[in-house]
């Protein structure tokens, strides 16, 4: 049976993170949102690595559980940032590790500190060592490591993004580039837009949250082709032979690098805008941030008709290529404040959520399958109107562009500005 999995998030131990990330709350809102496997997040960091040491014992599977409670299963991962030079340029590179043990954990962070590497600064360490070489010392350490650029589009992070000097997974992993087996969509990107990328034809493509804080833990999420109890070994398989049964996708549009702009001169360009008009700001003349709308025609190797994409049941699909789906959602949270014309993380929007997820089930299966009619009379017709409005896509979007975030609504209360959007309660802190 497939199982929910949230495979990139991270602990109190990164930068701009909540102090409440640690194991039981982790396990309380994984089981709010319907996550079946979490990824651990951060296990270079010593403190945090002594933790899940402590807390987390193997189950037999190569998954990680809790013992006071092994409802939700873990897997040992961490982001690490690669600032290097490679061809004469200067790369950052920010990509994910899962490895199936504690033992190979501690390899990796020994082979890490022989180089010189720093990790217990920050959860997300970065490393002056090339994505490449990195994936080398993990393939020594472990075979079966899986080995994923993190949010592949990003502009100033992502292997695909504008400013990372890559064209493709060849470009950045040469010779090794056949144990990459998939990239993550980032929030700025959904499953369709790398659909157009012929190199990513035999990779999985997959979606974490990237979650900063417990509430946007499954913003985004990958469900997993295989059974739970077959752990990691099935995690390894299915991610290797693209045995993805689908994904759960945030907005792209709500992604503060969608779009091309330069936000000091508040200048926004679609693709067809750059053609039109440029990379070039209109009105300072420096260059703008290439956005993630943009990076992918620069890229795509098909067009959006070839694709033949459509919408069945909230299901986006390919008629033409044989990908899994994916779900588009705007988190129950976000639902439930703009409902009560408030903030998502009052206490008011948050007693609502808890009501609902008591009475209901996951956040995943309120949005995705629970009669509406059932959600009006546990919520009233507001929010469940809010839920169907999610489901048929009825929504009012303003893309994001150059570290402004975008803003998806539920309803049209007017536009909101650039600066409401950018101080917006985190839903959330992007990478």
């Amino acid at each position: 049976m497939a199982y929910v999995a949230d495979l990139h998030i991270h602990s109190r131990y990164s930068r701009a993170c909540s102090q409440a990330l640690n194991v039981p709350n982790l396990i309380e809102w994984a089981k709010l949102k319907g996550i079946d496997v979490l990824g651990t997040s951060d296990f270079l960091h010593p403190l945090w690595f002594a933790e899940l040491k402590s807390q987390l014992k193997d189950d037999g599977s190569g998954f990680l559980s809790y013992e006071a409670d092994p409802t939700v299963k873990f897997v040992l991962t961490v982001e690490v940032a690669s600032i290097y030079s490679h061809q004469g340029a200067v790369r950052r590179i920010h990509n994910v590790i899962f490895l199936p043990s504690f033992e190979s954990v501690e390899k990796l962070q020994k082979a890490l500190l022989a180089k010189h590497a720093k990790l217990s600064s920050d959860g997300r360490p970065i490393v002056g060592i090339s994505s490449k070489d990195l994936l080398r010392m993990c393939l020594e350490i472990d075979q079966n490591v899986i080995f994923i650029p993190a949010h592949a589009w990003t502009p100033w992070f992502g292997i695909f993004g504008s400013q990372s000097g890559y064209d493709s997974l060849q470009d950045c992993f040469e010779d090794l580039t056949e144990y990459i087996y998939g990239i993550e969509t980032g929030l700025s990107s959904d499953p369709a837009m790398n659909w157009r990328i012929k190199e990513l034809d035999n990779r999985s493509i997959i979606s974490c949250s990237d979650a900063h804080s417990l509430p946007n833990l499954g913003r985004e999420a990958t469900v997993i082709g295989e059974d739970i109890d077959s752990g990691y070994s099935g995690l390894f398989g299915a991610i290797r032979e693209q045995k993805i049964a689908g994904t759960i996708e945030f907005y792209p549009e709500e992604g503060k690098y969608h779009y091309t702009g330069h936000r000091n001169c508040n200048v926004k360009y679609s693709p067809d805008q750059t053609k039109e008009k440029g990379t070039k700001c209109p009105v300072c003349g420096k260059g703008l941030t290439v956005g993630v709308m943009e990076r992918v025609e620069d890229l795509a190797g098909r067009s959006v008709g070839e694709l033949g994409e459509f919408r069945e049941n909230g299901v986006v699909r390919s008629k033409n290529f044989n990908r899994p789906g994916y779900r588009m959602l705007v988190p129950l949270l976000q639902i439930i404040a703009e409902a009560f014309g408030t903030a998502p993380t009052t206490q008011k929007v948050l007693n609502e959520y808890k009501k609902l997820t008591n009475s209901l089930g996951s956040e995943i299966k309120i949005l995705t399958k629970v009669d509406i009619e059932e959600i009006a009379k546990i919520s009233g017709p507001k929010i469940s109107e809010g839920v169907d409005k999610v489901r048929k896509g009825d929504l009012v979007i303003d893309p994001g562009y150059d570290g402004v975030y975008g803003v998806v609504k539920i309803w049209d209360h007017g536009k909101e500005t650039a600066k409401e959007a950018e101080e917006a309660p985190q839903l959330g802190l992007f990478d």
